[in-house]
């Protein structure tokens, strides 16, 4: 009997679990130091609707989270947006997102033209890029400088930064091409154009990296509906995925601990490990950290300095999420139609916000026809904004904000709010050879102990379920050896 601990209880740590929940030969064991389960994904009721106030959805195209709502026999319920359309403020007005971006990378000229977000000058600079001179990317790059070196500043500023460096509260500036757009940087060592690169991943169907919705994101993503939906959920919202995790793991065997913060990990002297809690001591064979870098760090510090620094080293973004629910609005000059998923706010256009959801427009099931309910998201690397102001302060200067882009003066029926504090890792470039260093320093120094989560793989449910199943292997293909 191999016992493995899981070090916590978000979708990698649970992904972990199950998928080791049915061998005979293993037994698990999730200890979670909050008093819940499932980490960054919280459903809460609000305003009569089962309202997500973490990540609202996941990446269709990757097929890690639609197999695990599979194997939990939820794949049935699981429905796309009701709308595909999106925006982006600028200069003081909402303008419609042009068909066809992958990843704020526009692969339809025509399209990029009547929705105006560039200027004249803009557009010419994407529409000449396929005949620019260049090399191929060589290695890893910060996301921004490759897209301002083949598009522009414009395209850069106005497209790529809002939808990447919203989906990772970053900016893209600092962050890795190949840890926040994967299929960009594929299609940038094929070859120099980054506007015919990302069409082909259009044509493809696959566009890793689109916007998972931690923040309130609208849902924007390559326009191909032939090819099926960008993304899915569950209409009672994500937190159902973790409750099947919860009663599938109790059902084969497993035991979930939450309240139940591990302290510290050391080496038994012989095969295993001892996990120390506030409320006793846990032995195991092999141990799955599925926690945030800085949580880990701390463990790992007296064994494996060298991937403990690592670890420690690893910026995060703290964000805020506010949700609202308001009686029906009227449309008219001051009030637009919310006839599609929300808005994005580029850097520089002096607000707080970060984006809008309208998500009783953006999901049928969240449409009672009696309110509007709404998602507004805030906070971003280099932003501290957000975490010196207290929620009332907050509320007002979001209400403020979103009087100003939609005319929305009136007070909400209800108001919530989640602060997720050190959500979202900062991954500059080259950090994927520093996670294998410090996966590498772990088997030599650790054999057993493993890595999984955000920190490792990537935002976004599929790549977190990813992790956490490749964990599960790695855990219990140890040797039997002493750890050193």
């Amino acid at each position: 009997m191999i016992r493995v601990a899981v070090v916590g209880g978000g979708i990698a740590g649970l992904a972990a679990a199950h998928h080791l929940a049915d061998r005979p030969d293993v037994r698990v064991t999730v200890c979670e130091a909050a008093a819940r389960l499932g980490g960054k994904i919280r459903t809460e009721d609000f305003a009569d609707v089962s309202l997500d106030l973490g990540p609202d959805a996941f990446l269709a195209r990757r097929p890690e989270a639609v197999e695990l709502c599979r194997e939990l026999g939820l794949d049935g319920e699981l429905v796309p947006p009701a709308t595909s359309t999106a925006y982006v403020w600028r200069r003081g007005r909402l303008r419609r997102l042009p068909a066809g971006l992958v990843l704020g990378v526009p692969t339809r000229l025509g399209s990029l033209a009547r929705s105006r977000v560039l200027s004249p000058w803009g557009w010419s600079r994407v529409a000449l890029e396929p005949l620019l001179p260049g090399r191929k990317l060589r290695g890893d790059e910060a996301l921004g400088a490759v897209v301002r070196r083949r598009l522009g500043n414009e395209a850069h500023h106005r497209l790529v930064d809002p939808l990447v460096g919203g989906i990772n509260a970053g900016d893209t500036d600092q962050l890795s091409i190949e840890m926040t757009a994967p299929s960009l940087a594929t299609a940038a060592r094929a070859g120099c154009s980054l506007v015919r690169g990302a069409a082909r991943v259009a044509r493809a169907g696959s566009v890793p990296g689109c916007p998972t919705a931690h923040r309130g994101r609208p849902a924007v993503g390559a326009d191909e509906p032939a090819q099926g939906p960008v993304f899915l959920t569950l209409p009672g919202g994500l937190g159902c995925l973790v409750e099947a995790l919860e009663f599938r793991l109790v059902g084969a065997g497993a035991e979930v601990r939450t309240g139940a913060p591990v302290t510290v990990l050391e080496p038994t002297g012989r095969r295993g490990y001892r996990l120390h809690l506030e409320t006793g001591v846990l032995e195991a064979d092999a141990v799955v950290l599925a926690t945030p870098a800085h949580d880990a760090a701390p463990l790992l510090a007296p064994h494996a300095p060298g991937s403990a620094a690592t670890l420690a080293s690893l910026g995060y973004a703290s964000v805020a999420l506010v949700a609202l629910a308001f009686p029906p609005l009227p449309v008219g000059a001051r009030v637009p139609p919310l006839d599609g998923s929300g808005f994005l706010v580029a850097r520089g256009e002096g607000r707080l916000m970060t984006a809008c959801s309208w998500a009783s427009s953006k999901w049928s099931h969240l449409d009672r026809g009696d309110q509007v309910v709404l998602r507004v998201s805030a906070g971003r690397a280099g932003d501290a904004r957000v975490e010196a102001l207290d929620d009332d302060a907050l509320v007002d200067r979001l209400r403020l904000e979103l009087g100003e882009s939609l005319g929305i003066t009136v007070a909400p029926s209800q108001v919530r709010v989640a602060r997720w504090t050190r959500a979202f890792p900062q991954y500059a470039p080259g950090h994927r050879p520093r996670m294998t260093a410090t996966e590498a320093e772990l088997r030599r120094r650790l054999p057993g102990v493993v890595l999984a989560g955000a920190a490792l793989a990537g935002v976004g449910l599929p790549a977190c379920i990813a992790s956490g199943r490749r964990a599960a292997e790695l855990a219990t293909a140890v040797p039997e050896q002493a750890p050193g």
